[in-house]
C-alpha cells in the first residue's frame, strides 16, 4: 500500500491523530493537501513554530511562537467543518505536560469529529504516554513514477526536452533521491553542462555520495580488490560469478530479480571482508560499509531512526554493494539485553528490510561465531545463501601465497617454494600467510638481503595460529558447517 492509499485510508476511518516521520516536509505537505481534496477536505491548517498558522487568511499568523494555542485554534472551529491541521517539528513539544495533556484531551475529541491533526517531523520521538493515541505512516523514498513526473515537469520549464531512453536513464539514477535533492542536482547538471546527457549523470552520483556522508552510520569504500585477488573459495566465487549481471538492465527485462544477498560466516582471517570488497569491484558497483555498532544511540527511538536512516541512504545508492562487517557482534546476547527492547527492534528493522526490499541494494554480512547470531537472522529468505568459509585447503593455501608473492615481487614471485610453503602452513587463516610473508620480509630487510623462502618458513615456525588459540571455538563451527547448515564456499 502506498503512502497516499495508507493515508487516505486514515481520513477515512476518522483517525485524530497521525505522525509522519520525514525529512520531505514539502511533500508530505503536497501529498496531504492533494489527498484532502480528493476527499473533499476544503479546509487545510499548516502550522510552524516562527510563523504560526500560514495558508487561511482569517488565522494567519496565528499561534506565533505558541505551541499550546496553536492546538486550542482546533477548539475554535466548528463540530461539522472537516479539516486537516498540520504541526511542523511539533515532536520538539511533545514532552510538555501541557501539551501531553491537551493531545490527550483531542484524542478523545476529534473522535466525534471530521478533523485530523498531523505531525511532521524528520524524527520519530513520540513520548510513550502518546504512542497509544498516534497513527504512525511512513513517507518512503518517491516512486519511480514520482520521479518520472517531477523529471518530466523540470526539464520541460527549462525548456531542456529528452528522448524516452534518456529519462528513463535519469529517472533510475535518481532513484533513493528525495524530490528536493532531484531538483538541486538537475540544476547543478544544466549549469555545469547546458543539458542533461549520459556524461552529465555522474553528478548524480556525487550527490548520493553526499547523502552518505552525512549519515555518519555508512562509509563510502573504494576498493581496488578484485576477485582474484581471494585465493580459493571456489564455489563462492562460481556462485557470485553466475549473480555478476543480476543488476543489469537485461536481467530485469529477463524478469530476474536483483540479487538480495550473501551471509558470509567463518573464521577470522580466511577473507570474507576481502571478498566483500572484491564483490563490489568485480560487478562495478559502490561498495557502502555499515559500522553496526553506529547505529545503537543512547536517545529513545534514535537507534530506531538510525536504521531507517541507514536503509534509505542504502537505497539512495543502488544499485550498490552494503558491506555489513562482523554483524555477529551486534546481536550477541540479545536476549539477556537490558535495553529496553531497542537491540530486538533494531534488530527486527533490518529483519523485516532484507526480506521485504525491493531495491538493488547487495548485502554482503560477515559474521565469526554462529551462536552469537539470532535465529531470525539466518533463516531462509534473509540472504540469497549463507557461506561457511573455513581454513584453507593445501591448493588454496598455494593460491594465497601466490597471491601475495605476485604482489610484494611481481618478477620473482615464482622462485619462491610455493607447494611447500603451502604444506607448513596447515591450520593457518589467509589473514595468518600474509602475515609471516611480512614477517620474513622484515627479518632479511634488517640483514639488508632479500627474502627467501626459508626466511618465510622460519617465520611459519614462530607463529601460533588461531587454530591453536582457539581450537575448540573452531572446531564447533567446522562441525556446524559439516551437519549442512550453510554452503561451503571452498571445493571439496
Amino acid at each position: 500500500m502506498s503512502f497516499t492509499e495508507e493515508f487516505e485510508s486514515l481520513l477515512r476511518a476518522r483517525y485524530p491523530l497521525i505522525y509522519i516521520p520525514t525529512y520531505e516536509e514539502e511533500r508530505a505537505e503536497y501529498l496531504i493537501k492533494a489527498s484532502a481534496r480528493k476527499l473533499g477536505i476544503s479546509v487545510v491548517y499548516s502550522w510552524d513554530f516562527i510563523n504560526g498558522y500560514v495558508g487561511n487568511p482569517n488565522d494567519s499568523g496565528f499561534a506565533i511562537r505558541n505551541p499550546l494555542q496553536a492546538l486550542e485554534l482546533i477548539d475554535k472551529l466548528t463540530e461539522r467543518t472537516p479539516a486537516i491541521f498540520i504541526l511542523k517539528d511539533f515532536n520538539s513539544f511533545l514532552n510538555d505536560v501541557s501539551i501531553l495533556r491537551k493531545l490527550k484531551n483531542l484524542a478523545r475529541l476529534l473522535k466525534r469529529q471530521p478533523k485530523n491533526l498531523i505531525i511532521l517531523a524528520p524524527e520519530i520521538n513520540i513520548p510513550s504516554t502518546l504512542k497509544e493515541i498516534f497513527t504512525l505512516v511512513e513517507l518512503t523514498l518517491p516512486t519511480t513514477e514520482e520521479i518520472n513526473k517531477e523529471l518530466a515537469r523540470l526539464l520541460k520549464s527549462l525548456d531542456k526536452p529528452l528522448s524516452e531512453e534518456l529519462l528513463e536513464n535519469l529517472t533510475r539514477s535518481c532513484q533513493g533521491l528525495s524530490l528536493e535533492r532531484i531538483r538541486r542536482v538537475l540544476s547543478k547538471i544544466i549549469m555545469n553542462h547546458g543539458e542533461v546527457t549520459v556524461e552529465s549523470l555522474g553528478l548524480i552520483l556525487s550527490e548520493k555520495k553526499q547523502v552518505i556522508r552525512q549519515t555518519q552510520i555508512l562509509e563510502f569504500y573504494p576498493t581496488q580488490t578484485k576477485i582474484r585477488d581471494v585465493g580459493g573459495l571456489e564455489n563462492l566465487k562460481v556462485w557470485l560469478r553466475r549473480r555478476s549481471g543480476g543488476f543489469s538492465q537485461k536481467a530485469f527485462n529477463y524478469g530476474l530479480p536483483s540479487p538480495r544477498g550473501v551471509l558470509l560466516l567463518g573464521i577470522q582471517g580466511t577473507g570474507k571482508s576481502l571478498t566483500a570488497k572484491a564483490i563490489a569491484n568485480e560487478w562495478n558497483l559502490p561498495l557502502l560499509r555499515l559500522d553496526i555498532g553506529c547505529l545503537f544511540g543512547g536517545i529513545v527511538g534514535e537507534s530506531e531512526s538510525r536504521v531507517r536512516q541507514m536503509i534509505q541512504a542504502s537505497e539512495a545508492l543502488a544499485p550498490c554493494v552494503l558491506w555489513i562487517d562482523e554483524i555477529d557482534k551486534a546481536f550477541s546476547g540479545i536476549k539477556s539485553n537490558g535495553d529496553s527492547g531497542t537491540t530486538s527492534r533494531v534488530l527486527g528493522t533490518i529483519i523485516t528490510w532484507l526480506s521485504e526490499k525491493t531495491s538493488p541494494v547487495f548485502i554482503v554480512a560477515t559474521a565469526n561465531a554462529i551462536d552469537s547470531l539470532p535465529v531470525e537472522l539466518i533463516r531462509k529468505g534473509r540472504f540469497d545463501e549463507i557461506f561457511f568459509i573455513g581454513l584453507p585447503k593445501q591448493k588454496e593455501r598455494e593460491q594465497i601465497f601466490q597471491v601475495h608473492l605476485s604482489k610484494m615481487r611481481p618478477e620473482t614471485w615464482s622462485d619462491f617454494d610455493i607447494p611447500t610453503l603451502g604444506n607448513l602452513t596447515n591450520k593457518f587463516s589467509g589473514a595468518e600467510i600474509e602475515q609471516v610473508i611480512i614477517d620474513s620480509m622484515h627479518l632479511a630487510f634488517s640483514e639488508d638481503r632479500e627474502f627467501n623462502s626459508r626466511d618465510i618458513a622460519q617465520s611459519i615456525k614462530q607463529c601460533v595460529p588461531l587454530a591453536n588459540t582457539e581450537k575448540e571455538q573452531i572446531e564447533t563451527l567446522e562441525e556446524w558447517a559439516r551437519l549442512g547448515r550453510a554452503r561451503l564456499a571452498s571445493s571439496q
